[in-house]
């Protein structure tokens, strides 16, 4: 017995000092050396403080539309619906925001809606939007705030983000960002 005991508590030992002291300080060392140095980038706007990297509810139609929400924009605790796509519930849930976005973007067809307008992201707080969703949404912001399509196009060509490495991931745009930038429009 005593062969087996005396390994497995070094074993655990070991697994202990790693998982517990060497793994979190080499994640902690590489997240150091990111842009943020590991921390949420804020964005303060007329002293107001908001987090770039957890979605913002916007419902004005000046404004880029957000991605939808599982948890309601509640970054205390992230999820997703854990509906299938099958689901009577869901697919009501989903036909209910296209029938919303047709109405406050009249003009497009619901061909033309890209599914992250209308559909929720895995953990419910996806800052992000397709370079096509912010595209479908140019008509109604520019009417709405009075302003030539164009200047909103370049908006979102100045705030898309490209795939990291010029290879991973998709063009994508920060919904908050996008918002302020139209905000600050002169």
């Amino acid at each position: 017995m005593k062969q087996y005991i005396l390994p497995a508590i070094r074993l655990t030992l070991v697994c202990l000092v790693f998982f517990m002291v060497i793994y979190p300080a080499f994640i902690w060392g590489i997240a150091r050396l990111t842009p943020n140095k590991g921390q949420a980038e804020t964005i303060t706007v007329n002293g107001k403080k908001y987090y770039s990297n957890i979605a913002q509810n916007f419902t004005d139609d000046k404004y880029f539309s957000s991605r939808p929400s599982a948890v309601g924009y509640n970054a205390a605790g992230s999820g997703g619906s854990n509906k299938g796509p099958s689901n009577p519930d869901y697919l009501a849930q989903v036909q209910a925001r296209i029938d919303t976005f047709l109405v406050h973007n009249p003009g497009v067809q619901k061909s033309e809606i890209p599914s992250d307008l209308v559909t929720a992201s895995g953990a419910g707080l996806d800052p992000n939007i397709s370079v096509q969703a912010a595209k479908v949404q140019v008509k109604r912001i520019a009417k709405t705030r009075g302003i030539a399509e164009e200047k909103v196009k370049q908006i979102i060509t100045d705030n898309t983000e490209k795939p990291l490495l010029g290879m991973l991931g998709t063009e994508k745009i920060n919904v908050l960002k996008i918002n302020i930038a139209l905000d600050n429009l002169k």
